[in-house]
This record gives structure tokens, sequence and C-alpha cells, in this order.
């Protein structure tokens, strides 16, 4: 069985592999609840610097340039939280014990109600760095919110009442994207770094690229909320039982 829509939370915290990941999987999501009062807050884990197909690309200048483009696509989904960049190399995030004890002090800190942060059981998944980024959303989770993890810190221990995982093997909740889409959208389009490896955008093809790369996202979103029969959606497996 679906479920559809959840109330507002007070505060979301949304874990991303790359600078786009979180616009791509929540994207309409966070900012309906960011236009709802919900402060909404990022975390991106690495520095996306292996995000471009250009060989002789400066990958120092290519990190800066995703940072930017990460901060104002947060703008435009309304984040009024954190933007946070683990800076982990591109390729090589590992889901050990450092990494998630980084991530369960981020949780500690922000005290979000919901966390959402890619599916790492997604099947036939290639990209190492999406299923370490979401094994770590899920093991972070656990080290926050148990009092004997973390014993050297001050932040005390905060259990988040539910964990959104996007990209999800298996739905079972949809939350309504209608009025969002193009916000969704504006986001997305903010990490012009992207055009061309993620989105298909080419300079000498932008205009139709922008189009067909539009249509693709609807699409997607048309996709998850026929599942429902609730017009345009993004699809979650919903895990309350933290």
């Amino acid at each position: 069985m679906i479920s559809c829509n959840i109330p507002t939370p007070m505060r979301a915290l949304a874990i991303g592999a790359h600078p786009d990941d979180v616009e791509f999987g929540a994207g309409a999501t966070l900012a309906k609840w960011a236009a709802n009062g919900c402060e909404v807050s990022l975390l991106i884990c690495t520095d996306g610097s292996k995000g471009s197909w250009d060989p002789a690309a400066d990958t120092a200048e290519l990190v800066e340039i995703r940072k930017v483009e990460q901060r104002a696509a947060a703008e435009a989904l309304g984040v009024s939280g954190e933007v946070v960049f683990l800076d982990y190399v591109d390729g090589e995030l590992d889901a050990g014990i450092e990494e998630r004890e980084i991530v369960a002090s981020w949780i500690r800190k922000i005290k979000p109600d919901v966390v959402l942060g890619h599916d790492p059981w997604k099947r036939y998944r290639l990209h190492p760095d999406h299923r370490n980024a979401g094994q770590l959303a899920v093991e972070g989770i656990v080290v926050a919110r148990d009092p004997f993890f973390l014993n050297d810190s001050v932040l005390p221990p905060h259990r988040p009442s539910e964990l959104f995982l996007f990209e999800p093997e298996e739905c079972d909740h949809l939350e309504t994207s209608e009025g969002y889409e193009r916000q969704k959208l504006n986001a997305l389009e903010s990490h012009k770094s992207q055009y061309v490896s993620t989105m298909g955008i080419t300079k000498d093809n932008e205009t139709k690229g922008l189009q067909d790369f539009r249509t693709r996202i609807s699409e997607g979103l048309s996709a998850f909320g026929d599942l429902a029969g609730i017009g345009m959606a993004e699809g979650f497996k919903r895990i309350r039982e933290i």
C-alpha cells in the first residue's frame, strides 16, 4: 500500500552523494516543505570533482563551481537551513566508521524530523558513491540516535521520526509535487556544469536539450504519481521504525 503526503516536518536533512543528487531525488518535496515552513538542510558527501566528461577539465576549479551551483540550487528550493559539504573525493566515498560518525554528528546538530537519502539497496546501482551515501544516511541515523555512540561528542543523541529513501527499489510513499515542479527544475538547471554529462544538454542543442530534459523530469514525476493516481509526485521508500 502506498501512503501519500506526511504533515510538513519542522526540520528535514537531505543527504546526497554529489551536488545535484538531492534535487533529482527529492527537489520538489523539499521545495514544498520549505514553502510550508520546514527548515531544510542539505549534506553533500563528495566534492563532485569527477563530474565532467572533459579529460582536460580543471578538477579543482570544478569543485568550486559545483559548490556555487549547489548553493544556487538550494536557494531555488527555498532552503533555509545548512548547506554542508563534506568534501570527500568524488568516486572515493566510503561507508566506514569515520564517515558515518561525521554524518551522525550532523544529524545530531541539525536535529531533523525527516532524513532523506539514496536507497542503498537499489538493484543494479552502478555508482558506488550513491550506494555508500545511502548507507551513511541509514547508519548515520543509528549512530545519531543511540547514546553509546559518539561518546566524546557534546551533541546529545537525536532520533529522527522518519527516513525517506529516494530512487527507491520499492516505492511505498509519494509526496505530491504539484506547483513545485518548476522549483525542482530551476534547482536542477542551476547545475550548469552537469548539462552535458548528466542532463544531455549541449551548447549546439541547448534549447532542445533543455526541453527534452524538462520532459524527462516531468515524465518521472508523472510515473510516480500514476502509482496512486495523484498527478505528479516524487517517490520514496518510507521507514518509520527508527
